[in-house]
């Protein structure tokens, strides 16, 4: 598979990133924690059928220590023993969020509730930011038919 564009050498597709990039880091730099933020764009990524971000997360949570077994089981986490009650708050809200055209209401309140039980306003808020950040992303990827398997943890960052 080859990409459509080459997004890493276009001027104008770099000053987008740039753009994108720094408002992923507004969640990034939250007090919601790392292991979760990664959790949700695994998540999102699957929905979304985009592997470039799926490969590009799984990585960088297998280098930053997460275990092979929760990546393995990120999506069917609903029957999984290995996540927190807060990260399957967190999980769900990512689907919700993901898929607010399936759903006509969008995330429903007993979600939201849910999550709200496990992460304070600012968390909230930085979990709202990456699951819009790691969905633009996502639908760039999918749409330019980016190619997965090549990433580097570190490569971006």
């Amino acid at each position: 598979m080859e990409a459509r564009v080459n997004l890493f050498g276009n001027a104008l597709a770099l000053r987008f990133f740039k753009h994108l990039n720094s408002a992923g880091k507004v969640p990034a730099e939250s007090g919601l924690p790392a292991a979760t933020q990664e959790l949700v764009k695994i998540r999102a990524s699957q929905i979304n059928g985009c592997a470039f971000c799926a490969d590009m997360h799984t990585k960088e949570a297998a280098a930053a220590g997460e275990t092979s077994v929760r990546l393995n089981l990120v999506a069917t986490w609903r029957e999984a023993t290995v996540f927190s009650e807060a990260e399957r708050a967190a999980l769900e809200l990512t689907e919700q969020g993901t898929r607010i055209a399936d759903a006509a209401g969008g995330v429903t309140d007993e979600v939201w509730a849910n999550a709200a039980k496990h992460y304070d306003e600012d968390q909230l808020v930085a979990l709202i930011g990456l699951i819009a950040v790691i969905n633009a992303y996502n639908r760039v990827n999918v749409v330019n038919r980016q190619p997965a398997g090549g990433y580097r943890p570190g490569q971006f960052g």
